[in-house]
């Protein structure tokens, strides 16, 4: 006789478990605390098993028959059911361990973090990660094909940001390679997309470059009534040419004040080459200011919000739009073209030793010592003339036009 829905739900506990059958190997299993399990009974190879097919009510007397003939069914072709589940929740189990997110988590502290890679480097494969797995995390690596990191990677530059798009693009490929080496996937499928991606046009950063109109920046910023830390580093920027991300993720165990030498790493370095800036008396004096508000550890330049975040990459720009000029006028990256621009002007100093200050080419440590590269002798002494020449501008001095004739 078969069960009815009726006769299992007026099935009550009793002091120990039992059991009522269904037919063709399947019984309802009543326990003391009055739970009702399904469960098939087949024999494999002469060999008594039971395989669980869920809980009633959540499994009804309906469901229950249906997995118990689809087990039938797989043990009639030659295939024990219980061990096709035991493989099928291992390969679940070891799909979910391998997702292109659980992948890329693990590519970050095993490969980048391992390596020594600096923490801006970091955290920014942290994002491009956040970033791809809405589209592809959930994925297991070895199902993510062309078209779906495509997709993926579409959806970034509809936002028209098609830099972190293609930024995105080689961070994915890093990853598929690392699951190549560890034998989770065979083929890297970021690969195939070279060249898929629209190109991003070149950014030209607004700068002032007419000596007048930078005195009066200058002068403004020294009425700026903003935070301590944003004024400081808006009047250390335009002294020492680095760009806006190295400036912000500065810290203090990388200058030596005696010696008057910022050292850069490598790893917060754009061309990934490590580079050293000279530092003038002014940018020393501001330095000194900046120890009573960010302290003598750290960052030189910390979040308003905790010491060990850098300051936001947005705070420089959004002073200078507080004080009224417009990102067409001026931005914090633009400050690197004033100083090139009014230095390869001025004619005194050798260009190469203007890139070189820029971190254009080859790094000091290529040559050795960071003091000991090329031109910098000639790059202290241009880095203290050009501070000198920026407080003359900023007191309204009389402003020397440089001309052609003084780069003969």
């Amino acid at each position: 006789m078969t069960l009815t829905a009726a006769e299992i739900k007026a099935f009550k506990p009793a002091d120990q478990s039992y059991k009522r059958a269904d037919g063709k190997g399947l019984y309802i299993e009543v326990a003391p605390s009055g739970s009702k399990l399904w469960r098939w009974k087949y024999r494999v190879g002469g060999k008594e098993k039971r395989l669980a097919l869920g809980a009633w009510p959540e499994t009804s007397l309906a469901k229950a028959r249906e997995l118990r003939d689809e087990a039938r069914r797989q043990l009639n072709d030659g295939e024990d059911p219980a061990l096709r589940r035991k493989k099928a929740k291992a390969t679940a189990q070891f799909e979910a361990a391998n997702t292109f997110a659980a992948i890329g988590a693990e590519y970050i502290e095993k490969k980048m973090m391992a390596e020594g890679l600096a923490k801006r480097t970091v955290e920014k494969a942290k994002w491009h990660l956040d970033l791809l797995s809405p589209a592809i995390g959930n994925m297991p690596i070895s199902d993510v094909d062309p078209q779906m990191l495509l997709a993926a990677l579409r959806k970034l530059e509809a936002r028209g940001t098609y830099e972190t798009a293609k930024k995105c693009r080689g961070f994915a490929s890093r990853v598929f390679r690392f699951a190549i080496w560890t034998g989770r996937a065979e083929h890297d499928p970021a690969a195939a997309l070279n060249g898929a991606l629209t190109t991003p046009k070149a950014k030209h950063y607004a700068a002032i470059l007419d000596p007048g109109k930078l005195g009066e920046l200058l002068r403004v910023v020294d009425d700026y009534d903003g935070q301590p830390i944003t004024k400081l580093a808006l009047q250390v920027t335009p002294h020492v040419f680095v760009r806006p991300g190295e400036l912000r993720h500065a810290e203090w165990e990388e200058f030596d004040l005696e010696a008057a030498i910022w050292r850069i790493p490598e790893g917060k370095m754009k061309a990934r080459r490590a580079h050293a800036v000279p530092l003038s008396r002014q940018v020393l004096s501001i330095l000194e200011k900046l120890k009573s508000h960010s302290g003598s550890d750290g960052y030189v330049f910390p979040s308003f919000y905790t010491a060990k975040r850098p300051m936001s990459e947005n705070t420089v720009n959004v002073a200078l739009r507080r004080m009224g000029f417009s990102k067409d006028e001026v931005t914090a990256h633009g400050f690197r073209a004033t100083a090139s621009t009014l230095l390869n002007e001025s004619g005194k100093w050798n260009p190469d030793a203007i890139e070189r200050a820029l971190s254009h080419g080859d790094s000091d440590a290529v040559r050795g010592a960071y003091s000991r590269g090329n031109y910098w002798e000639e790059r202290v002494q241009m880095a203290q003339w050009w501070s000198d020449y920026l407080d003359q501008l900023r007191s309204g001095g009389e402003v020397v036009k440089f001309d052609s004739a003084q780069n003969d």
